[in-house]
């Protein structure tokens, strides 16, 4: 059974500290937590009591040529030698500059210059935290004209070549199939998705992230702001079949519900990934 937890979000910090409710694992923002002292730090510690502590990036810009920028590493590693987390995640994007940072996950173009870009980069964080870091496939609303690789080939490859991990978002996957149809591409959403998740080695994965999404006309937009959708479901127990009983991440941003929508979600979670082990099981 894979070890379930939920993202935890201010709204919900007295809550899960009064309940303790049965979780494998809380998720935090990293970068919410960079400031030294205070209350934000004290209540992550007062989880990190209770429950191990994922901690989840959006700002080291993984895929930046301009490198990584030292105080985001200084702080991060700081943060992770103060919490000791279960594990340390970000995503193949950049959104820095010499001059700016953008605050937005913009995906990476799948070519050998960037695939030495991000090794480079993703070497420099995993070397100053002494530990391999988890890499999250994006939700990418852009696209670039040319490409060397497909994603599950450009991931698999980082993999190898850093010894980092790799963050499975089952949701991502959807969303980017479903733009894909609007942008006029036809067939049926899940198949593009399930053949992803069929080209990435097993070895690497080291969580899955779930959430739900929102249609917004002419895009889809991964919002974490639902419960998540059957076909996202659908392509969990696929990914459980494929990559076994891998810890699983219900993710709630926007219109952050009552905690208790979040641990039903957290048991749905539990009860698709058992079934999903069982299945296989009697398959094999």
């Amino acid at each position: 059974m894979p070890a379930v937890g939920i993202g935890w979000r201010p709204p919900h910090y007295a809550a899960l500290l009064a309940q303790q409710p049965a979780l494998g694992f809380i998720e935090v923002h990293a970068e919410n937590f960079f400031a030294p002292g205070g209350a934000a730090l004290a209540v992550l510690r007062q989880g990190r009591t209770h429950y191990p502590v994922s901690l989840h990036g959006v700002g080291l810009s993984l895929g930046s040529a301009a490198g990584i920028d030292p105080w985001h590493l200084d702080q991060l590693a700081h943060l992770v030698q103060t919490i000791e987390p279960v594990r340390v995640s970000d995503h193949p994007s950049f959104a820095r500059g010499p001059d700016v940072h953008a605050n937005d996950l913009l995906p990476v173009p799948l070519t050998h210059a960037a695939l030495d870009a991000l090794c480079a980069n993703v070497n420099r964080v995993q070397d100053r935290l002494r530990r391999p870091i988890a890499v999250e496939n994006l939700s990418a609303y852009v696209q670039w004209r040319h490409a060397d690789m497909d994603e599950p080939a450009f991931l698999n490859t980082l993999a190898q070549r850093t010894g980092c991990q790799l963050l499975v978002d089952v949701n991502n996957l959807y969303v980017n199939a479903l733009n894909a149809q609007l942008r006029g591409e036809t067939g049926e959403p899940l198949h593009p998705c399930r053949h992803w998740l069929d080209a990435i080695h097993p070895a690497h994965v080291a969580e899955l992230h779930l959430a739900g999404h929102a249609h917004c006309g002419d895009i889809v937009i991964d919002d974490h702001g639902s419960r998540v959708i059957d076909e996202v479901w659908t392509l969990y127990r696929h990914a459980v079949q494929r990559f076994g009983a891998v810890p699983t991440l219900i993710e709630w941003d926007t219109d952050v519900p009552a905690l208790d929508v979040l641990l039903d979600e957290a048991d749905r979670a539990r009860s698709v990934a058992l079934h999903a082990l069982s299945t296989e099981t009697l398959a094999a």
